[in-house]
């Protein structure tokens, strides 16, 4: 018995002895990788990704921002049917029933239904009341403007990255922190979310103030339709600077695209056409060629050309005229547009003065824009330049420039001969805590001021009595050039029915304000910038002028009346006022809430909610709005303008 009991004892300690050393190694050797593989197995992390950066045009005005919105997911093991839950969401969140049956037949804790949905959708799917569905709250971007300077702002992705233009360029800006968010699995395989795990909030990303006026932004698209639609054009383009540093006020594209749902729309509607497309610029680059004979003395405003009655041949190859002129003053040439003439005054500059003039201005290297995918225009360098390349160049062909190229070289004969660089953003940081961008210098300077004036007298001439006279402004004086240039087909030469017109200038002459380009693609109808563009710069420009507050000069006045007293051309108007040329969205019954004290984010969202397109006019909190509170929501028409200021109550 004794042995017996020993032999017992002994096997139970070793037992105890095994259990311990095995307890210990579990415990303590190998805590950690038994603790990950726990984690592994309970729990799942999901990014959420923070709201972006607001970004604001000029006048505070918000044209891009970050609202909270829920996104829907499922845990499969407690989808009772997946089949008939993939029938009964898909036609909600836009999904294929098939693809979402094989998504909630998976073997995983988590996955995806849909991202980001609308509060219409995010509440049609909770209405199903489903099991295993559930929802997490993630930040999506809002275009309120929709389509107003859409290849400007450009759009984001599903994760919030920016895909185009400024969301692009400034993506490390606008994104903020993100917050990873614990997803628990419990002993039934049940999910739920624990608030004591990494449930902080984002960190929103800094916000960016435009140099962009959405008010003249939606003057320069609205036009631009009108002169598409009339001329049956494939595409325009229009680009307002401030000439004294290069601050681009507007840039517009048209046909356009709403950024909120680029996706819907061909990729040809993404781009921004100002700054990618290179075209040959034609007559509007006679100011270039101008401007190399008076900046080295060749020849006078009063110097007569002999302009050979329509033609000229050079190398065997005959170049003529739009129309058959004698011999022209060299302001004549110019305000004419005679292309023999430009042709002599190119072939007594010479290749190198003329190459260097071009250079000098910036045309065959990027603006330096802080917009992506800027083109560089084309440009050959000076070793194949040879007589019929000087001729053809002095006229505006056998050279690409882009929009904005073209635009910021007239900026620098406005400004008295500075060139500079553009740009779109002013300030980022927080609304009503900018930091403001550093104030810009010229790039160079291309034009003394006495041959920029002398420019300035030629381009005026233009107007007055020569092709561009469809741009003149009542009140205003006017200085620009017009352009028609053949299209060039590669391999082929000029198409004879291809032509881009345009007109390019700036006002008041003398003091300018502002500088503009219009450019139509592939009119029908008519093709010289003259009739085309000249008519939509026009417009641009007077109703640009009369917002900014640029007082008309008196003495040009007929019978000394305003020059828009009698105009039946529509006045200036906020660009939301796009909004309502877009289909009614049907609104919920009942009556419109007060929006008083919300911030611009949570004004936002609550519209979105209703089904309402928002204005939101300055920053800060919500001190009035239009239509009011208590509005029979049937009665809005789906848009709803709100006014912000720097106090929760009262007005600023």
């Amino acid at each position: 018995m004794k042995g017996r009991a020993l032999l017992v004892l002994v096997a139970v300690t070793l037992w105890t002895v095994l259990i311990v050393a095995r307890l210990y190694d579990l415990q303590v050797v190998d805590h950690a990788a038994y603790l990950h593989r726990a984690e592994r197995q309970q729990q799942r992390i999901v990014e959420i990704e923070p709201p972006r950066g607001t970004i604001v045009d000029a006048a505070g005005r918000t044209l891009a921002v970050s609202v909270g919105v829920d996104s829907a997911y499922a845990v499969p093991s407690q989808v009772q049917d997946p089949r008939l839950a993939a029938r009964r969401l898909a036609p909600i969140v836009g999904v294929s029933a098939r693809v979402l049956s094989a998504r909630l037949r998976q073997d995983r804790e988590f996955v995806w239904i849909a991202r980001k949905l609308d509060p219409p959708q995010a509440a049609a799917v909770r209405a199903l009341n489903l099991p295993g569905i559930f929802f997490l709250r993630e930040s999506k971007r809002y275009y309120p403007m929709r389509d107003s300077a859409a290849q400007v702002l450009g759009y984001v992705g599903t994760d919030d990255r920016g895909l185009a233009g400024l969301e692009l360029v400034y993506n490390r800006a606008l994104s903020g922190k993100a917050v990873d968010r614990t997803v628990l699995r419990d002993a039934r395989k049940g999910t739920v979310i624990d608030p004591q795990l990494s449930d902080a909030d984002a960190s929103p990303g800094l916000d960016l103030r435009l140099t962009i006026d959405a008010s003249i932004q939606h003057m320069a698209e609205r036009e631009l339709e009108a002169t598409l639609e009339r001329f049956r054009a494939r595409s325009a383009t229009a680009v307002v600077v401030d000439p004294t540093d290069g601050a681009v006020l507007a840039m517009a594209s048209v046909p356009g695209f709403d950024a909120n749902r680029f996706a819907d729309y061909p990729p040809s509607d993404w781009r921004d056409r100002a700054i990618m497309d290179a075209y040959e610029p034609g007559s509007t680059f006679k100011m270039v060629t101008a401007a190399a004979a008076l900046s080295a003395n060749l020849f006078d405003p009063s110097d007569r050309i002999n302009c050979e009655m329509g033609g000229i041949t050079l190398a065997s190859v005959r170049i003529n005229d739009h129309e058959p002129f004698g011999v022209l003053t060299f302001r004549q040439v110019i305000a004419k547009s005679s292309n023999v003439g430009a042709i002599k005054i190119g072939l007594t500059v010479g290749a190198q003065r003329l190459f260097r003039e071009v250079s000098a201005f910036g045309f065959g290297v990027p603006t330096g824009i802080d917009l992506p995918g800027e083109s560089a225009g084309i440009v050959h360098g000076l070793a194949a330049w040879n007589p019929l390349t000087v001729a053809y160049v002095s006229f505006g062909q056998s050279i690409s420039v882009t929009p904005l190229q073209l635009t910021m070289a007239y900026a620098a004969v406005a400004n008295g001969g500075f060139l500079y660089r553009p740009y779109v953003v002013a300030a980022e940081g927080r609304t009503g805590e900018w930091t403001m961008r550093a104030p810009r210098q010229p790039v160079r300077r291309v034009l003394d001021a006495s041959t920029a004036r002398a420019i300035e007298r030629l381009l005026e001439a233009v107007v007055d009595d020569g092709t561009g006279q469809n741009a003149a402004i009542s009140g205003y004086r006017v200085a620009g050039k017009t352009g028609t240039a053949q299209k060039a087909v590669p391999g082929q030469g000029y198409s004879p029915t291809k032509f881009v017109a345009s007109f390019i200038g700036f006002a008041p002459a003398r003091h300018p304000r502002l500088v503009c380009l219009v450019t139509v693609d592939e009119p029908h109808g008519s093709i010289y910038g003259g009739t085309v563009a000249a008519p939509a710069f026009r417009n641009i420009m007077r109703q640009a002028l009369l917002y900014l507050g640029v007082a008309p000069d008196p003495t040009l006045w007929p019978h000394s009346r305003p020059p828009d007293a009698t105009s039946s051309s529509p006045r200036p108007r906020l660009a939301a006022a796009r909004i309502s040329t877009s289909p009614r969205v049907t609104t919920p019954a009942g009556d419109l809430p007060d929006f008083s004290g919300l911030t611009a984010r949570q004004a936002v969202a609550r519209s979105s909610a209703l089904g309402l397109k928002v204005d939101l006019v300055g920053d800060g909190f919500v001190h009035r709005q239009l239509p009011a509170a208590g509005t029979p929501l049937i009665s809005v028409d789906g848009h709803l303008r709100l006014w912000l200021g720097s106090r929760r109550e009262g007005a600023t």
